[in-house]
């Protein structure tokens, strides 16, 4: 089984410091385990493409220097203007093949599917490189919703044991997500732990140092 990675999730506000901290948490996840950081969100709100763009430069730039895939989160246009890695798409931001034929064959796109097996089996279908289940607990940044695949609100780390048993895509666990508690996650055998506020809400080096312990011993 592959050892599950680090999927870095901006804050809103990507001004400021925030290149130097995604620098020190990229750094701080290649000193401790070279891999334990493979891909970084892009999530701004309320901008217009011309600010997100200035915005997202410097960080694609550490991203690059790192080899972290940058995706955009939402916005297949801006992915595309940005020529990132990827983009991720929630249930209303068009689908994967309309992803797939704006962005090119390379473009990793991933799929928000909450907590609905019949959701994540159709983001596959469409051409869907990964499916995000979530969020397995509280969360500021993902909001709970009821999908419509009708599945239970919040998941449990179950459902990501059952889809790596059937399915090759990569899956992501997503939403409140802690070095205190992600280990569940860990052993249901997610791929990627998508994490912001655990991050990003204190030292981003003390923070990604305590993923490594838990989730690589």
């Amino acid at each position: 089984m592959t050892q599950t990675q680090l999927y870095l999730i901006s804050p809103l506000d990507v001004g400021g410091d925030f290149p130097q901290r995604l620098e020190r948490a990229l750094a701080a996840g290649a000193r401790r385990h070279g891999d334990l950081v493979t891909a970084f969100q892009f999530r701004v709100k309320g901008v217009d493409s011309h600010e997100a763009a200035r915005l997202a430069e410097p960080l694609q730039a550490i991203c690059a220097a790192h080899d972290v895939a940058f995706i955009v989160n939402d916005s297949i246009a801006l992915a595309k203007r940005l020529k990132a890695d990827g983009v991720h798409l929630g249930q209303d931001d068009g689908s994967p093949k309309d992803a797939r034929a704006e962005l090119g064959r390379e473009a990793q796109i991933g799929v928000t599917c909450h907590a609905s097996r019949h959701l994540a089996m159709e983001a596959g279908e469409a051409g869907a490189d990964y499916v995000a289940f979530g969020a397995f607990y509280p969360s500021t940044t993902k909001d709970v919703v009821k999908d419509r695949g009708g599945d239970a609100e919040r998941p449990l780390p179950e459902l990501l044991s059952w889809w790596t048993q059937l399915f090759e895509i990569p899956c992501v666990a997503i939403g409140g997500i802690t070095p205190d508690n992600c280990k569940p996650l860990v052993e249901a055998g997610a791929d990627f732990l998508a994490v912001s506020g655990a991050v990003w809400n204190g030292d981003e080096v003390a923070a990604i140092e305590a993923f490594a312990r838990a989730m690589r011993g």
